[in-house]
Protein backbone atom coordinates (compact mmCIF):
# COMPACT_ATOMS: atom_id res chain seq x y z
CA UNK A 1 0.00 0.00 0.00
CA UNK A 2 1.83 3.28 -1.31
CA UNK A 3 2.05 5.90 1.67
CA UNK A 4 -0.03 8.77 1.62
CA UNK A 5 1.66 11.82 0.01
CA UNK A 6 2.88 14.38 2.12
CA UNK A 7 1.28 18.23 2.36
CA UNK A 8 3.30 20.35 -0.29
CA UNK A 9 6.17 22.57 0.94
CA UNK A 10 5.09 26.33 1.02
CA UNK A 11 5.46 28.13 -1.91
CA UNK A 12 7.02 31.08 0.08
CA UNK A 13 9.51 29.90 2.45
CA UNK A 14 10.69 32.27 5.34
CA UNK A 15 14.42 31.56 4.88
CA UNK A 16 16.06 32.65 1.52
CA UNK A 17 15.62 29.30 0.20
CA UNK A 18 15.13 28.98 -3.36
CA UNK A 19 14.24 26.39 -5.85
CA UNK A 20 17.27 24.53 -5.60
CA UNK A 21 16.79 23.82 -2.05
CA UNK A 22 13.36 22.76 -2.61
CA UNK A 23 14.39 20.29 -5.21
CA UNK A 24 17.25 18.90 -3.57
CA UNK A 25 14.93 17.84 -0.51
CA UNK A 26 12.81 16.42 -3.39
CA UNK A 27 15.61 14.50 -5.01
CA UNK A 28 17.09 13.06 -1.58
CA UNK A 29 13.88 11.41 -0.98
CA UNK A 30 14.37 7.55 -0.54
CA UNK A 31 13.55 5.02 -3.32
CA UNK A 32 10.11 2.94 -2.71
CA UNK A 33 8.48 6.55 -1.57
CA UNK A 34 7.39 8.02 -5.14
CA UNK A 35 4.37 9.99 -4.71
CA UNK A 36 1.02 8.24 -7.13
CA UNK A 37 0.82 9.03 -10.46
CA UNK A 38 -2.67 11.31 -9.42
CA UNK A 39 -0.27 12.80 -6.70
CA UNK A 40 2.28 13.49 -9.59
CA UNK A 41 -0.29 15.08 -12.11
CA UNK A 42 -1.33 17.14 -8.94
CA UNK A 43 2.11 17.83 -8.00
CA UNK A 44 3.27 19.37 -11.46
CA UNK A 45 1.02 22.87 -11.82
CA UNK A 46 2.08 22.63 -7.88
CA UNK A 47 5.69 22.47 -8.45
CA UNK A 48 5.51 25.44 -11.47
CA UNK A 49 3.88 27.62 -8.53
CA UNK A 50 6.52 26.53 -6.72
CA UNK A 51 9.21 27.47 -9.29
CA UNK A 52 7.63 31.04 -9.99
CA UNK A 53 7.08 31.75 -6.57
CA UNK A 54 10.38 31.25 -5.31
CA UNK A 55 11.52 33.56 -7.80
CA UNK A 56 9.34 36.20 -6.52
CA UNK A 57 10.24 35.06 -2.56
CA UNK A 58 14.00 35.49 -4.04
CA UNK A 59 12.96 39.23 -4.89
CA UNK A 60 11.23 39.50 -1.51
CA UNK A 61 13.72 38.39 0.60
CA UNK A 62 15.90 40.65 -1.22
CA UNK A 63 13.49 44.09 -0.43
CA UNK A 64 13.03 42.20 3.57
CA UNK A 65 17.28 41.82 3.77
CA UNK A 66 17.28 45.87 3.12
CA UNK A 67 14.82 46.63 6.30
CA UNK A 68 16.51 44.63 8.51
CA UNK A 69 18.88 47.44 10.30
CA UNK A 70 22.84 46.71 10.25
CA UNK A 71 22.51 46.50 14.16
CA UNK A 72 20.87 43.31 14.48
CA UNK A 73 23.40 41.56 12.72
CA UNK A 74 25.49 41.98 15.87
CA UNK A 75 26.34 39.31 18.21
CA UNK A 76 24.86 37.49 20.33
CA UNK A 77 23.37 39.16 23.97
CA UNK A 78 24.12 42.62 22.17
CA UNK A 79 21.38 45.22 23.03
CA UNK A 80 18.56 45.67 20.59
CA UNK A 81 17.39 49.36 20.05
CA UNK A 82 14.03 50.95 20.62
CA UNK A 83 14.19 51.77 17.07
CA UNK A 84 15.48 48.85 15.68
CA UNK A 85 12.57 46.89 17.85
CA UNK A 86 9.98 48.62 16.27
CA UNK A 87 11.36 47.41 12.63
CA UNK A 88 11.61 44.14 13.72
CA UNK A 89 7.87 44.12 14.58
CA UNK A 90 6.48 45.77 11.50
CA UNK A 91 8.67 43.02 9.06
CA UNK A 92 6.82 40.44 11.91
CA UNK A 93 3.47 41.77 10.95
CA UNK A 94 4.31 42.26 7.47
CA UNK A 95 5.16 38.71 6.64
CA UNK A 96 2.69 37.00 8.79
CA UNK A 97 0.29 39.33 6.32
CA UNK A 98 2.06 37.20 3.31
CA UNK A 99 0.86 33.87 5.30
CA UNK A 100 4.48 33.18 7.15
CA UNK A 101 4.34 32.36 10.83
CA UNK A 102 5.69 34.45 13.05
CA UNK A 103 8.46 31.91 14.24
CA UNK A 104 9.71 31.36 11.01
CA UNK A 105 10.71 35.02 10.30
CA UNK A 106 12.04 35.06 14.19
CA UNK A 107 13.96 32.24 13.13
CA UNK A 108 15.69 34.09 9.86
CA UNK A 109 16.14 37.22 11.75
CA UNK A 110 17.89 35.44 14.34
CA UNK A 111 16.10 36.49 16.96
CA UNK A 112 14.10 34.60 19.32
CA UNK A 113 10.18 34.16 19.28
CA UNK A 114 9.87 34.86 23.16
CA UNK A 115 11.93 37.97 22.33
CA UNK A 116 9.61 39.23 19.78
CA UNK A 117 6.38 38.53 22.07
CA UNK A 118 7.52 40.38 25.00
CA UNK A 119 8.38 43.32 22.76
CA UNK A 120 4.70 43.14 21.95
CA UNK A 121 3.65 42.34 25.04
CA UNK A 122 5.32 45.14 27.38
CA UNK A 123 6.73 47.41 25.24
CA UNK A 124 10.04 48.27 23.19
CA UNK A 125 11.40 50.29 26.11
CA UNK A 126 14.49 48.29 27.74
CA UNK A 127 13.26 47.75 31.42
CA UNK A 128 16.49 45.80 32.46
CA UNK A 129 18.17 47.57 35.43
CA UNK A 130 20.76 50.07 34.61
CA UNK A 131 19.40 50.58 31.26
CA UNK A 132 19.21 54.34 30.32
CA UNK A 133 15.74 55.29 30.39
CA UNK A 134 13.37 58.32 31.18
CA UNK A 135 12.76 59.07 34.70
CA UNK A 136 9.66 61.76 35.36
CA UNK A 137 10.21 62.04 38.79
CA UNK A 138 14.35 62.12 38.67
CA UNK A 139 16.00 64.99 40.37
CA UNK A 140 17.32 67.49 37.51
CA UNK A 141 20.40 68.76 36.77
CA UNK A 142 20.57 71.98 39.17
CA UNK A 143 18.61 70.08 41.84
CA UNK A 144 21.14 67.58 42.05
CA UNK A 145 23.82 69.90 42.42
CA UNK A 146 22.34 72.01 44.80
CA UNK A 147 21.98 68.39 46.73
CA UNK A 148 25.86 67.94 46.27
CA UNK A 149 26.76 71.29 47.21
CA UNK A 150 24.53 71.28 50.60
CA UNK A 151 26.38 68.02 50.96
CA UNK A 152 29.71 69.13 50.85
CA UNK A 153 28.97 72.70 52.46
CA UNK A 154 31.01 73.38 55.34
CA UNK A 155 28.37 72.93 58.21
CA UNK A 156 28.08 69.29 57.07
CA UNK A 157 31.69 68.30 56.56
CA UNK A 158 31.89 65.69 59.53
CA UNK A 159 27.98 64.55 58.89
CA UNK A 160 26.92 61.18 57.43
CA UNK A 161 23.75 61.45 54.54
CA UNK A 162 21.61 60.40 57.32
CA UNK A 163 22.84 63.46 59.49
CA UNK A 164 22.78 65.97 56.17
CA UNK A 165 19.31 64.68 55.56
CA UNK A 166 17.70 64.58 58.82
CA UNK A 167 19.20 68.58 59.59
CA UNK A 168 17.67 69.50 56.43
CA UNK A 169 15.00 68.56 57.27
CA UNK A 170 15.02 70.04 60.63
CA UNK A 171 15.19 73.16 58.82
CA UNK A 172 12.35 73.15 56.33
CA UNK A 173 14.30 72.09 53.55
CA UNK A 174 14.52 69.07 51.31
CA UNK A 175 16.11 68.03 48.33
CA UNK A 176 15.81 64.36 48.28
CA UNK A 177 16.07 61.10 50.25
CA UNK A 178 18.98 59.31 51.89
CA UNK A 179 20.00 57.28 49.17
CA UNK A 180 19.20 59.14 46.55
CA UNK A 181 22.31 61.54 48.61
CA UNK A 182 24.37 58.21 47.99
CA UNK A 183 23.77 57.83 44.85
CA UNK A 184 24.71 61.28 43.93
CA UNK A 185 28.14 60.82 46.31
CA UNK A 186 28.79 57.44 44.63
CA UNK A 187 28.71 58.86 41.01
CA UNK A 188 30.46 61.26 41.54
CA UNK A 189 33.65 59.69 43.27
CA UNK A 190 32.65 61.24 46.92
CA UNK A 191 31.33 58.30 48.82
CA UNK A 192 34.35 56.39 50.17
CA UNK A 193 35.19 55.06 53.80
CA UNK A 194 36.63 58.02 55.65
CA UNK A 195 38.22 56.10 58.46
CA UNK A 196 40.88 52.93 59.60
CA UNK A 197 38.16 50.89 61.17
CA UNK A 198 37.07 47.90 59.70
CA UNK A 199 33.40 47.89 58.89
CA UNK A 200 30.77 46.54 61.42
CA UNK A 201 30.51 42.64 62.56
CA UNK A 202 26.77 41.53 63.30
CA UNK A 203 26.04 39.28 66.26
CA UNK A 204 22.99 37.38 67.63
CA UNK A 205 21.87 39.26 70.47
CA UNK A 206 21.90 36.33 73.67
CA UNK A 207 19.22 38.03 75.78
CA UNK A 208 17.60 41.83 75.23
CA UNK A 209 15.13 44.23 77.76
CA UNK A 210 13.30 46.91 76.43
CA UNK A 211 14.74 49.91 77.70
CA UNK A 212 11.85 52.33 77.73
CA UNK A 213 13.01 55.89 80.19
CA UNK A 214 15.74 57.28 80.99
CA UNK A 215 17.96 56.17 84.24
CA UNK A 216 16.31 52.27 83.66
CA UNK A 217 19.53 50.73 82.12
CA UNK A 218 23.18 52.07 82.86
CA UNK A 219 26.21 50.58 80.87
CA UNK A 220 30.12 51.43 81.59
CA UNK A 221 33.36 50.37 80.37
CA UNK A 222 36.87 51.61 80.58
CA UNK A 223 38.78 52.88 77.77
CA UNK A 224 42.65 53.44 77.46
CA UNK A 225 44.12 56.71 76.34
CA UNK A 226 47.69 56.93 75.08
CA UNK A 227 50.45 59.39 76.28
CA UNK A 228 53.25 60.72 74.80
CA UNK A 229 55.02 58.25 76.67
CA UNK A 230 55.35 54.57 74.97
CA UNK A 231 53.54 52.08 77.29
CA UNK A 232 52.01 54.67 79.58
CA UNK A 233 48.11 55.31 79.47
CA UNK A 234 45.47 56.89 81.35
CA UNK A 235 42.28 55.09 81.53
CA UNK A 236 38.77 56.70 81.30
CA UNK A 237 36.20 55.64 83.08
CA UNK A 238 32.25 56.71 81.19
CA UNK A 239 28.88 56.11 82.03
CA UNK A 240 26.34 55.89 79.33
CA UNK A 241 22.43 55.78 79.79
CA UNK A 242 21.12 53.76 77.21
CA UNK A 243 18.18 55.13 76.49
CA UNK A 244 18.33 58.24 75.06
CA UNK A 245 22.69 57.63 74.52
CA UNK A 246 23.71 60.35 77.10
CA UNK A 247 27.00 60.26 78.52
CA UNK A 248 25.78 61.03 82.66
CA UNK A 249 29.76 60.48 84.14
CA UNK A 250 33.03 60.04 83.22
CA UNK A 251 36.52 60.13 84.65
CA UNK A 252 40.10 60.22 83.62
CA UNK A 253 42.68 58.57 86.00
CA UNK A 254 46.12 57.25 86.09
CA UNK A 255 45.20 53.57 87.55
CA UNK A 256 42.31 51.35 86.31
CA UNK A 257 40.97 50.44 89.72
CA UNK A 258 37.75 49.42 91.38
CA UNK A 259 37.65 52.39 94.20
CA UNK A 260 38.17 54.92 91.22
CA UNK A 261 34.89 53.16 89.21
CA UNK A 262 32.91 52.73 92.89
CA UNK A 263 34.25 56.84 93.63
CA UNK A 264 32.73 58.04 90.18
CA UNK A 265 29.02 55.60 90.51
CA UNK A 266 29.01 57.64 93.98
CA UNK A 267 28.90 60.71 92.77
CA UNK A 268 26.96 60.69 89.75
CA UNK A 269 24.06 59.20 91.71
CA UNK A 270 24.75 61.93 93.99
CA UNK A 271 24.72 64.79 91.25
CA UNK A 272 22.02 63.00 89.43
CA UNK A 273 19.82 61.90 92.41
CA UNK A 274 18.63 59.25 90.79
CA UNK A 275 19.52 55.64 91.12
CA UNK A 276 19.57 53.19 87.46
CA UNK A 277 17.78 49.70 87.72
CA UNK A 278 20.35 47.69 85.85
CA UNK A 279 24.29 48.31 85.43
CA UNK A 280 25.93 46.24 82.68
CA UNK A 281 29.56 45.87 82.50
CA UNK A 282 32.31 43.67 81.15
CA UNK A 283 34.09 41.34 82.81
CA UNK A 284 37.31 43.28 83.53
CA UNK A 285 38.82 43.01 87.50
CA UNK A 286 37.47 46.56 88.31
CA UNK A 287 33.97 46.07 86.98
CA UNK A 288 33.87 42.85 88.89
CA UNK A 289 35.46 43.65 92.16
CA UNK A 290 34.13 43.82 94.92
CA UNK A 291 34.23 47.21 96.31
CA UNK A 292 32.31 48.39 93.65
CA UNK A 293 29.61 45.24 93.85
CA UNK A 294 28.68 46.27 97.30
CA UNK A 295 27.91 49.65 96.74
CA UNK A 296 25.69 49.02 94.12
CA UNK A 297 24.04 45.88 95.84
CA UNK A 298 23.58 48.56 98.73
CA UNK A 299 22.05 50.54 96.32
CA UNK A 300 19.84 47.90 95.53
CA UNK A 301 21.14 48.09 91.50
CA UNK A 302 20.95 45.05 89.30
CA UNK A 303 24.54 44.19 88.26
CA UNK A 304 24.60 42.37 84.09
CA UNK A 305 27.66 41.19 82.99
CA UNK A 306 28.36 40.57 79.42
CA UNK A 307 28.85 36.72 78.41
CA UNK A 308 32.60 35.47 78.50
CA UNK A 309 34.58 36.89 75.22
CA UNK A 310 31.72 38.57 74.13
CA UNK A 311 32.11 41.95 73.94
CA UNK A 312 29.00 42.84 71.72
CA UNK A 313 27.21 42.27 74.83
CA UNK A 314 28.38 45.68 75.58
CA UNK A 315 27.88 47.68 72.13
CA UNK A 316 26.33 50.60 73.22
CA UNK A 317 29.94 51.45 75.37
CA UNK A 318 32.18 50.25 72.80
CA UNK A 319 29.71 52.44 69.83
CA UNK A 320 30.59 55.47 72.00
CA UNK A 321 34.47 54.69 71.91
CA UNK A 322 34.86 54.34 68.16
CA UNK A 323 32.66 57.38 68.31
CA UNK A 324 35.54 58.91 71.13
CA UNK A 325 38.25 57.58 69.23
CA UNK A 326 37.61 57.56 65.50
CA UNK A 327 36.22 61.54 65.22
CA UNK A 328 37.96 64.15 63.86
CA UNK A 329 40.64 65.55 65.68
CA UNK A 330 40.91 62.90 68.25
CA UNK A 331 45.06 63.48 69.98
CA UNK A 332 47.39 61.32 68.72
CA UNK A 333 48.77 61.59 72.61
CA UNK A 334 47.36 63.42 75.92
CA UNK A 335 50.87 64.72 77.37
CA UNK A 336 49.48 65.37 80.17
CA UNK A 337 46.16 64.52 82.50
CA UNK A 338 44.71 67.89 82.83
CA UNK A 339 45.03 67.85 79.37
CA UNK A 340 43.46 65.04 78.70
CA UNK A 341 40.46 65.80 81.54
CA UNK A 342 39.75 68.97 79.49
CA UNK A 343 39.19 67.65 76.12
CA UNK A 344 37.92 64.94 76.87
CA UNK A 345 35.41 67.35 78.82
CA UNK A 346 35.03 69.02 75.66
CA UNK A 347 34.19 66.20 73.28
CA UNK A 348 31.57 64.95 76.12
CA UNK A 349 29.74 68.14 76.22
CA UNK A 350 29.77 68.20 72.30
CA UNK A 351 28.47 64.73 72.34
CA UNK A 352 25.63 65.20 74.70
CA UNK A 353 24.33 68.50 73.23
CA UNK A 354 25.01 68.13 69.14
CA UNK A 355 25.75 64.84 68.22
CA UNK A 356 23.11 63.32 66.22
CA UNK A 357 22.74 59.86 67.66
CA UNK A 358 21.23 57.01 64.69
CA UNK A 359 20.43 54.74 67.79
CA UNK A 360 17.73 57.69 68.68
CA UNK A 361 16.65 59.00 65.14
CA UNK A 362 19.14 61.38 64.32
CA UNK A 363 18.62 63.93 67.77
CA UNK A 364 21.21 64.72 70.26
CA UNK A 365 21.45 62.77 73.48
CA UNK A 366 20.45 65.83 75.05
CA UNK A 367 17.12 66.50 72.93
CA UNK A 368 15.81 62.63 73.37
CA UNK A 369 16.48 63.03 77.45
CA UNK A 370 14.58 66.31 77.99
CA UNK A 371 11.60 65.62 75.57
CA UNK A 372 12.63 67.87 72.84
CA UNK A 373 12.82 64.69 70.09
CA UNK A 374 8.97 64.59 69.51
CA UNK A 375 8.92 67.83 68.11
CA UNK A 376 12.18 67.78 66.19
CA UNK A 377 10.79 64.55 64.72
CA UNK A 378 6.92 66.35 63.58
CA UNK A 379 9.09 69.39 61.98
CA UNK A 380 11.29 66.78 60.09
CA UNK A 381 8.03 64.22 59.12
CA UNK A 382 5.69 67.78 58.18
CA UNK A 383 8.74 68.83 55.98
CA UNK A 384 8.84 65.57 54.28
CA UNK A 385 5.21 65.34 53.56
CA UNK A 386 4.99 69.09 52.16
CA UNK A 387 8.14 67.78 49.80
CA UNK A 388 5.30 64.46 48.90
CA UNK A 389 2.40 66.72 48.10
CA UNK A 390 4.49 69.14 45.75
CA UNK A 391 6.13 66.27 43.61
CA UNK A 392 4.59 62.85 44.21
CA UNK A 393 6.18 60.95 41.66
CA UNK A 394 9.30 61.19 43.48
CA UNK A 395 7.57 58.42 46.25
CA UNK A 396 7.10 55.56 43.68
CA UNK A 397 6.57 52.80 46.76
CA UNK A 398 3.86 54.59 48.78
CA UNK A 399 5.76 55.16 51.71
CA UNK A 400 7.18 57.95 53.08
CA UNK A 401 10.16 57.99 55.66
CA UNK A 402 8.86 59.06 59.52
CA UNK A 403 11.72 60.16 61.95
CA UNK A 404 10.41 58.72 65.40
CA UNK A 405 11.91 57.19 69.16
CA UNK A 406 13.23 53.63 68.04
CA UNK A 407 12.84 51.06 70.14
CA UNK A 408 16.07 50.16 72.20
CA UNK A 409 17.28 47.38 73.98
CA UNK A 410 19.62 46.23 76.09
CA UNK A 411 21.76 43.06 76.55
CA UNK A 412 21.51 41.81 80.23
CA UNK A 413 22.66 38.96 81.93
CA UNK A 414 22.44 38.95 85.35
CA UNK A 415 24.33 37.18 88.40
CA UNK A 416 23.37 33.78 88.84
CA UNK A 417 22.54 33.35 92.16
CA UNK A 418 23.91 30.38 94.26
CA UNK A 419 21.28 28.73 96.56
Amino acid sequence: MAPAARPALRAYPPVGAGVDQHHERQAEQPPGREQPAEAGKQAAPEGERTAEGGARRGRDTADLKKKVPESLCGERGQLTREADRATVLEIVAEEKAKKVSERATCRWLGIPQRTVQNWRRFGLRDRRKGSARYVAHRLSAAEEQAFYESANSARFRDATPEQIVARLAEDGVYHGSVSTLYRILRKRGALSHRRESKKPVGSTAHTRIAVTAPNQVWAWDITWLRTDVHGLFYYAYTVIDLFDRSIVGWTIEETESEEHARALFQRIIRDLGVVPEIVHADNGNPMRGMTLAAFLDMMMVTRSYSRPRCSNDNAHIESWHKTLKYTVGYPATFPSLEYARTWYADFVHWYNTEHQHSGIGYVTPEERRSGRAEAIYARRNQTLQVAREKNPSRWRCGKTRRYDSPPVFAFYRPLQKVA
